[in-house]
This record gives structure tokens, sequence and C-alpha cells, in this order.
């Protein structure tokens, strides 16, 4: 059995998004994400960031609004750097993290708002990224 059969039996390979340095330098200078966001708008990072802050602060339209940019950005960037819809999402890739955070607060807002079956769909996709995705950013 050649080593590409096997391979493609267990499934498509992790998805690891690249870094985005400026936004992690700028973020560690004390920048806030809503000053970075219109400079780096396809950072799910930010999204995500924004996303946490609105739903701290009991904005939960605002938090749903800015997690579906991140995720939706974040679709963007796996299949730029492919993935095809399916496979691993790594948390403990930091990379991955934004678009996984604002996967997990776009699950937690549309539950707020009374979606019926989006909030499952995003636990399921979350879930299948990375089963320890969830209580990572839960402690997080």
């Amino acid at each position: 059995m050649s080593d590409e059969f096997r391979k493609n039996l267990m499934g498509p390979e992790p998805t690891l998004l690249p870094a985005e340095t400026e936004v992690y330098q700028h973020l560690a200078l004390g920048q806030e994400a809503v000053d970075l966001v219109a400079k780096h708008p396809t950072s799910s990072l930010l999204w995500a960031i924004l996303a946490e802050e609105a739903w701290t602060e009991g904005r939960t339209i605002d938090s749903y609004a800015y997690a579906r940019v991140g995720y939706h950005r974040g679709l963007d960037s796996l299949r730029r750097n492919g993935w095809r819809g399916a496979g691993p999402i790594p948390w403990e890739h930091e990379p991955n993290r934004g678009f996984l955070r604002a996967l997990y607060s776009l699950g937690r807002a549309s539950a707020a708002i009374g979606e019926a079956e989006e909030p499952e769909r995003i636990a399921k996709f979350l879930q299948d990224s990375d089963p320890a995705a969830k209580a990572a950013i839960e402690g997080y």
C-alpha cells in the first residue's frame, strides 16, 4: 500500500494558519483591537477580541456581528491555506486561535439571540476542529 493511500485514510492534514506578526506586536504594545482592525480587517483574532469585549460588556448583537465577521475572515484564510472544508484546525497552533475564538464567540452569541440550528452547527465545527479548543477558550 502506498504512503499516499494510508495518508488519505487518516483524513486531511491539520490546517496551520500563518502568524499575524504585526497584529501580535501591536497588541503586545497595548494597542486596542478596535484601533487595529481597520488596518488589519482580515484578522480573525482582532474580530474575535472585539466579539469577546462586546460580550463582556453585554452587547450581544455587537458580539454576534464581530464574531460573524471573524468567522468569515477565518474561513477565507483557512481556504487560502489549504483547508477544504474539513479537517483539524489545532488550537495549539497559536495563529489558529483567532479563528477558533471567533467561532466560539459566534456560537455563544447565536445561542443568546435564539438561533435554532446555528449554535449546534458551530459547536460541532469547533469540536471537529479541535476537541480541546472549547475548554482552552473558556479557560483563556
